[in-house]
Parts: C-alpha cells; structure tokens; sequence
C-alpha cells in the first residue's frame, strides 16, 4: 500500500489547524468577555467623551489667554510708566 504524498497530506492539515484555531481564538475571547458587560445605556457616547474633552480645552485656552492679556497689560504699562519716567528726569 502506497503512503499518501506530503502534498495531500498538507492540503487536509492546514485548512483542519486553521479552523482550530479560530475556533479556540473564539472560545477564548468569549470566556474573557463574561462578566464585564457593561450596557450600552450607561455607557456615554464617544462624542460625548469628545464635547468634554473639547469643553476642557476651550478652557484651558481661555485661561492661558487671559494669563498671556494680564501679562502683555503688566509689561505694557511697566512701558509707559519707564517711559514717562524718562521724561519726567530728562525734564528736571
């Protein structure tokens, strides 16, 4: 009786390894997802997590806005008064 060739054989073994795999890859990833379902219901939304995370940043750039403004007026009217300074000792 002849032995079948390693052609044949590799034909029936590679598609018989690949669904068993699949199937054990399957069974594993639904034994790790029982118990930690949680319902879509209580779950926000992506954009919602998206809006909040826009809203912090809109005001983080309005505090550091606010901070750049108060300290341009600070430097502008250290300006003026070293300016005026100036003037005043240049005129006495």
């Amino acid at each position: 009786m002849a032995l079948p060739s390693v052609w044949s054989v590799m034909r029936v073994a590679i598609p018989f390894i690949s669904v068993v795999g699949l199937l054990s890859v399957r069974l594993a990833g639904a034994s790790q997802d029982s118990g930690s379902v949680i319902p879509a219901e209580s779950r926000p939304c992506v954009d919602c997590h998206a809006f909040e995370f826009m809203q912090r940043a809109l005001q983080d750039l309005k505090k550091t806005a606010y901070n750049l403004d108060t300290r341009t007026e600070t430097l502008l009217l250290r300006a003026e008064k070293r300016g005026l300074c100036d003037c005043f000792h240049a005129i006495h």
